[in-house]
């Protein structure tokens, strides 16, 4: 069956700017994502950090671009990774999202994320980002989506984190979060400690310009 998120005459996902050509819709995705993400850092998107909060939050960066945008995708999916030998993540069906999603954001809000050491904090905002990520709740736009919604929820939880770190290391972040995802039904071949290691990064950055900013 034929995705109807794509044009009826090509595989590029169906836009409001008519775009046609994949290079060029990439391209009018950071342009617009990343303006949205960059208001984001300084007004937060109000909410319960719960799926209705998460579903706001990938309307509001990519609702310039997609009908769609919020909205939980409809159809399965798969993504060929070259770190994964062009295998895909193993992504949740669309009548599981809801449940998955609902169950690792109550974990997340569940935590007592500040009786945490550093290194605690960020093994455990690695691992909740991996697995909200690996539901890839929406037909595109998950990555950037997750990692702002993680981000704001270390601001507002106490845990300061350096947003700027995954948006100049995207292509990083990215493949630290397949590498994290990477569990199939024949192994598990999952490699966490990029992802650790770039949020314990951002988590150190954040705390680092916090204290900075309290001399003055």
């Amino acid at each position: 069956m034929r995705d109807p998120y794509f044009f009826d005459d090509c595989d590029i996902l169906k836009n409001k700017l008519g775009i046609k050509d994949s290079d060029k819709l990439e391209q009018a995705e950071v342009e617009f994502s990343c303006a949205r993400i960059h208001d984001l850092a300084y007004s937060p998107l109000l909410g319960n950090y719960d799926l209705a909060h998460y579903c706001k939050m990938h309307k509001y960066i990519f609702s310039d671009l997609y009908e769609w945008a919020g909205q939980l995708r409809t159809v399965s999916m798969e993504k060929e990774e070259a770190l994964l030998g062009y295998m895909s993540i193993d992504y949740a069906e669309p009548h599981d999202i809801e449940k998955q999603t609902d169950a690792i954001l109550k974990k997340i809000n569940s935590r007592n994320w500040l009786d945490m050491s550093l290194d605690e904090q960020a093994e455990k905002l690695a691992q909740d980002t991996a697995d909200l990520w690996k539901i890839h709740c929406f037909r595109e736009g998950n990555t950037r989506t997750t990692i702002t919604f993680i981000c704001q929820f270390a601001d507002s939880h106490g845990m300061p984190i350096d947003r700027t770190l995954f948006e100049q290391n995207a292509i990083y972040t990215r493949n630290a979060l397949v590498a994290a995802c990477a569990i199939f039904k024949d192994g598990d071949f999952r490699k966490s400690e990029y992802l650790i290691n770039i949020m314990k990064d951002g988590l150190k950055n954040g705390l680092n310009e916090e204290n900075d900013t309290s001399n003055f």
